[in-house]
């Protein structure tokens, strides 16, 4: 090596570090998800402050401060119980895009095993912007868990909303219970293939994602059942009131839902609801009310919960809605 070559490298480790100053706020994104966001999240956190910065230096930055995001294992529970009614035609067809909120829905059921016991999570997803609408939470898969789901979904449809409630061939969704409720609420039934997980991909997709970011890769004894649901619970907030999607332009569920209740796209407007702050949401989020319907106690020990968003002003919004599904 030349005596120069040699003299510039030793002067290029003696000068500051030029992204000091990143590295600290990526490093704040990254606690602030609680391990979830990866680069490409990060960065668009970074461009909603007016940072701008490529996808290479942020991943490169997060090697260099060992920040990995939390990544999955594959195990599904499976409701299916064989042909026990009628199942209606498949009218989604893998298309999961709709142009409006309630439009069109996804359900499903999925199980999380930790030391204390097993929790299932059933929740209505909005294909709009993947805002989940519900969810019921139970240490039982039976009807009640899906129909309790159904109902508080349900609640929050105005009178000229009816939406395809899109489901795999699950025996909770072949049940008379089930196939009541929506025929009461007007909801039109789709439904997948048998044993073809493609069909219903999107919830797949975000269970996908929120055992991801929550469950995996966390050593769960000495959690109870009961503190494992509340877990579950305030990740779900964090999913629709703070985490960003690359699918909406950079913007949470929330913000989206926001402007399509303000340029008209729907007469219903959600109203976000959140528990209080456990580490899922950052602190400088506006506080909001709490509505929680726990039911501890009584049979499956089921917690319903409806994502309610209080509408904001659309002035505050600074991008137009992306109607791009889940």
């Amino acid at each position: 090596m030349s005596r120069s070559s040699y003299q510039y490298q030793v002067e290029a480790m003696r000068r500051p570090d030029k992204h000091a100053g990143l590295k600290r706020r990526i490093s704040e994104i990254f606690a602030a998800s609680d391990g979830r966001y990866g680069y490409r999240r990060i960065r668009l956190d970074l461009r909603s402050e007016g940072v701008r910065v490529s996808e290479k230096v942020v991943a490169r930055l997060m090697r260099e401060l060992d920040l990995v995001a939390k990544r999955g294992k594959k195990r599904r529970y499976s409701s299916y119980k064989g042909e026990i009614s009628d199942a209606p035609e498949n009218l989604v067809k893998r298309n999961f895009h709709a142009d409006a909120p309630n439009k069109l829905w996804l359900t499903d059921i999925t199980e999380f095993r930790i030391p204390a016991g097993k929790v299932y999570l059933g929740p209505v997803v909005d294909c709009f912007d993947g805002m989940v609408v519900s969810w019921a939470i139970s240490t039982s898969p039976n009807a009640e868990l899906a129909n309790a789901m159904l109902d508080a979904a349900a609640a929050t449809l105005s009178e000229d909303e009816h939406p395809v409630g899109h489901t795999d061939r699950g025996y909770h969704y072949r049940w008379p219970g089930w196939i009541e409720r929506c025929e009461k609420y007007d909801i039109t039934r789709s439904m997948s293939k048998k044993g073809c997980s493609p069909d219903n991909s999107a919830c797949e997709g975000f269970f996908g994602r929120l055992k991801v970011e929550l469950f995996y890769g966390r050593r769960w004894s000495g959690w109870s059942v009961d503190d494992f649901m509340d877990a579950v619970d305030r990740c779900i907030h964090w999913y629709n009131e703070r985490r960003n999607k690359e699918s909406l332009g950079g913007d949470e569920p929330a913000v989206v839902q926001a402007v399509a209740q303000s340029s008209g796209m729907s007469a219903f407007v959600r109203k976000n609801v959140s528990i209080p702050n456990a580490g899922f949401m950052v602190d400088e989020y506006p506080p909001r009310s709490q509505v929680r319907h726990p039911n501890r106690g009584q049979a499956g020990n089921i917690q319903v919960h409806q994502s309610v968003l209080q509408y904001q002003a659309a002035a505050s919004v600074h991008r137009q809605p992306i109607a791009r599904g889940i």
